[in-house]
């Protein structure tokens, strides 16, 4: 069996040229949590051979409702380790490089931005994505990135705007005051997978997320999510970076 075999209907849609340019991008994401698990999915089964994901987190009991890495046996492990063992079952010739960091303003030298074709933003701290999406402004890549997908039920409420266009969403407003409020403006376009609606809690928290190997903690601030939500953002996202592609590489998808 062969990549050929395993990708045989993506390239029967976009054609051996455009197939043969989605093998070659190189990727990295950042967040490898309820979406952008989902978004890494929808590249390596997309022909995606050159993936970098960058997250410091272990798989905690309550990720398993909504995060790829996460099932009852691998609660405990990097999820960046988890996925790259699923990755290789899927395509045993992608190069999967694993990063178990924390992007943030004193780390952001250390992952060569300037090195990728696409930059996927799918982090959850507001500082560290502000920091993020103007660092990969910068760059030559291309930028796509998630707004926030907790508090949300109804899936025909996603959407896809530019950073700035984007609306009725608290995450994408508090990130363009940041940025407004920050040294530098962003150097160029980024589109977002977002929704409008903000939903409520309606249970009690009782959710515990594992901190690290040696324990757990609660977190102050918690929200509801769904899975269904989680994967359609990181699918989305995963969606643009293959129309991108598809765009550069000549493709007319809709003739």
């Amino acid at each position: 069996m062969t990549t050929d075999d395993i990708f045989a209907r993506v390239e029967l849609l976009v054609g051996e040229e455009c197939f043969r340019a989605l093998q070659s991008k190189k990727v990295i994401l950042f967040g490898v949590g309820g979406v952008g698990s989902w978004c890494a999915e929808g590249l390596i089964r997309s022909g995606f051979s050159h993936l970098t994901l960058v997250d410091s987190d272990r798989v905690a009991p309550a990720n398993i409702n909504r995060q790829l890495p996460a099932t009852t046996r691998t609660i405990g492990r990097l999820k960046v380790d988890v996925l790259k063992e699923h990755f290789l079952e899927i395509n045993p010739e992608a190069e999967i490089i694993t990063i178990p960091q924390i992007y943030s303003s004193e780390t952001s030298s250390s992952f060569h931005l300037g090195e990728y074709d696409y930059i996927v933003d799918a982090i959850d701290s507001l500082q560290h994505k502000a920091h993020l999406l103007t660092e990969a402004s910068k760059t030559e890549a291309t930028v796509f990135s998630s707004m926030g997908a907790a508090l949300k039920i109804d899936p025909q409420r996603i959407r896809v705007a530019e950073f700035w266009k984007v609306k009725g969403c608290p995450l994408a407003a508090a990130l363009r005051q940041k940025i407004r409020k920050g040294e530098e403006m962003l150097h160029k376009k980024i589109l977002c997978v977002y929704s409008d609606e903000i939903a409520q809690n309606r249970g009690g928290n009782r959710v515990k997320e594992n901190a690290a190997e040696g324990g757990s903690f609660y977190k102050p601030t918690v929200n509801g999510t769904l899975v269904h939500i989680t994967a359609i953002f990181g699918f989305t996202l995963s969606g643009l970076v293959v129309q991108d592609v598809m765009k550069k590489d000549g493709l007319n998808y809709y003739a």
